[in-house]
């Protein structure tokens, strides 16, 4: 479907509803005047859906027993992490802990998920021990497939990083990009979709151009893709040419953009049409499916994500097993982590409702996607969603993106509404 720009006020009347929109808790709790039975709710996975699901049953059903069962004592979000990558804000910038869930009343078993037993409701743990349900939540994000790209393996990404996990990965590209002399060139090769965040590797980028434009003004960066369209293509393009001129090159899938294989000892990829390409720095982002724990349970189907129903975000597959994030199949609604909490307000309240018996309001998924092309330049994409004949489609009218022609106050607006969402959910989730 077409999307239509908008103007700043439509935009700002927008932007103020979707931001408050993550901020339901205590209209939520409103609906819910009975008190909840007694009951376990398991959640798997501490990122923004799993988290964000954790304060919400804390908040909203006290009398719950809420546990999150996360290996990592620290999450590092995606969003913001490539201005890491750009020297923008340390990686310090980007991490979260659970103190905040822990004082709330969640329980936090750090330990890994193996294994759900739906017959016993019961998730087993990588010690042996298992964990009883009357409600579980599955919020594993994503894993890379490594068979998916010849040459490309955990080993290989130790030397040439995807970071699209933010963390180690991260620091890993940033130290390459330091350590890059001026005029190496940069290679990004991106997959078909789906994936998480759609325009997550072209914002990354941007940002990467912004420090070679500052750092290493005879450096070039070019991005072989595996497909001809991405998200929010013609405002990047149009950024790249007017702020990096011809320093960026994007090469499509018509175009011979698909990369087959990669050597990374000589840091040179391979695309289907036999062209080579060798880069100083090389980041590689293969293609991904839902987080194991999703697969060793048989919640996939042949497309390697899990099919949910949208109404409640419930298996298909395992009955009272709600998937939510990056790992579930929601499109047109798109792998971000603001769709994650999204899903995982729908989740709570249908698993609520069961609990008590009460009928209560569903929230209004919507999703909004902020890209930094420079710290100062964002652009943005919005949309709400609803259920129609048993799927999620694009709420008609409601689907709105940032102008192509713009005023530079405008694009500095956008980057500090990304700014100020990325603030507000982190404190809202993660806070103590």
């Amino acid at each position: 479907m077409k999307q239509r720009n908008i103007s700043a006020v439509s935009r700002r009347t927008l932007l103020a509803g979707l931001l408050l929109s993550p901020l339901l808790l205590s209209g939520c709790q409103r609906m819910l005047s009975g008190r909840p039975s007694e009951g376990r709710v398991v959640i798997i996975g501490g990122g923004f859906g799993g988290a964000t699901a954790a304060r919400l049953l804390r908040q909203q059903a006290p009398q719950l027993d809420v546990t999150l069962v996360e290996p990592a004592s620290r999450f590092y979000t995606c969003p913001f992490s490539n201005l890491v990558l750009a020297g923008l804000l340390p990686l310090k910038a980007i991490e979260q802990d659970y103190a905040g869930l822990i004082q709330a009343g969640v329980s936090h078993r750090r330990q890994q998920a193996l294994d759900i037993d739906p017959i016993r409701k019961q998730v087993i743990l990588d010690d042996g021990a298992r964990i009883e349900y009357d409600r579980l939540i599955v919020s594993p994000g994503i894993d890379l497939r490594w068979d998916a790209i010849e040459g490309y393996n955990a080993a290989a990404a130790e030397r040439v990083p995807h970071a699209w996990k933010a963390g180690p990965q991260t620091l890993l590209l940033r130290r390459q990009l330091k350590a890059m002399p001026d005029g190496g060139s940069v290679i990004i090769t991106v997959p078909g979709n789906p994936y998480r965040c759609p325009p997550g590797p072209y914002e990354r980028a941007s940002l990467i151009a912004y420090y070679l434009s500052r750092h290493k003004p005879r450096s070039k960066l070019l991005i072989l893709d595996s497909k001809d369209r991405f998200s929010k293509q013609a405002l990047f393009m149009s950024a790249w040419k007017n702020l990096y001129g011809d320093r960026v090159e994007w090469v499509g899938l018509s175009d011979d953009g698909k990369v087959m294989r990669v050597d990374p000892q000589r840091r040179e990829v391979e695309t289907d049409f036999s062209s080579r390409h060798r880069a100083a720095v090389l980041n590689v982002i293969p293609p991904q499916q839902a987080g194991r724990i999703a697969v060793t349970a048989g919640l996939t189907d042949a497309s390697g994500w899990v099919p949910v129903d949208p109404h409640t975000f419930e298996s298909r597959h395992a009955a009272g097993v709600h998937v939510i994030g990056d790992a579930c199949i929601a499109a047109p609604m798109p792998k971000s982590g603001f769709a994650a909490g999204m899903q995982a307000r729908v989740a709570v309240t249908h698993i609520i409702s069961e609990l008590t018996g009460q009928d209560v309001v569903t929230p209004q998924l919507s999703n909004i996607c902020y890209s930094l092309v420079e710290p100062s330049y964002a652009i943005s994409v919005a949309g709400q969603y609803e259920v129609d004949q048993g799927a999620l489609v694009l709420k008609p009218g409601t689907d709105h993106l940032s102008p192509l022609e713009a005023s530079p106050r405008l694009r500095q607006s956008e980057a500090r509404s990304a700014e100020g969402w990325y603030r507000a959910t982190i404190a809202d989730i993660w806070g103590g």
